[in-house]
């Protein structure tokens, strides 16, 4: 299984490579690519109907401004949408991205991080797909143990350097 990475445009990317760019670090396929709610709907219900054909487990969706790619995405598939608002050139300081995927009615769930989460958006995805991977399981424990271990690293040399004096 592969994840899908959309955005609404080319202009999100500089967000959502911190999810590709995760998912590369955890060894996780996946595809990239620009849809669009709003300029190309045809697109966006092409993608959103075949991805699991395509082998796709999870699909990440970012946007910007009005943010309806998340919600339009899952509601297309049964596959599991993981939204990433986008403050954009356009957005009312993001909480118009933020709202429009987080509030969406019952039964279109979109998975919401917060405000250019996307390398969060990329480990939610890892982790729904390591399910039924046990090698992923492994690569995910290990990429926690690395965070705690800098957190423990970083303790110490504060500690050194404010203690000893």
């Amino acid at each position: 299984m592969k994840v899908g990475i959309i955005m609404g445009s080319k202009s999100d990317l500089p967000v959502m490579r911190d999810a590709a760019d995760i998912l590369l670090s955890l060894g996780v396929e996946f595809e990239i690519t620009v849809v669009s709610a709003h300029r190309t709907p045809e697109r966006m219900f092409q993608y959103a109907k075949t991805a699991s054909e395509r082998g796709i487990g999870v699909i990440i969706a970012g946007a910007g401004g009005a943010a309806h790619l998340p919600g339009m995405v899952a509601s297309i598939t049964h596959l599991p949408v993981i939204g990433v608002p986008i403050k954009s050139s356009n957005s009312i300081d993001g909480w118009d991205s933020i709202l429009s995927i987080l509030q969406m009615p019952n039964g279109i769930p979109v998975a919401t991080v917060a405000l250019n989460a996307a390398k969060n958006a990329g480990i939610l995805a890892a982790q729904i797909l390591a399910l039924s991977n046990c090698d992923l399981t492994q690569r995910l424990k290990t990429y926690k143990e690395d965070l705690k271990l800098k957190v423990e690293e970083s303790a110490r040399e504060m500690e050194l350097s404010f203690n000893s004096k």
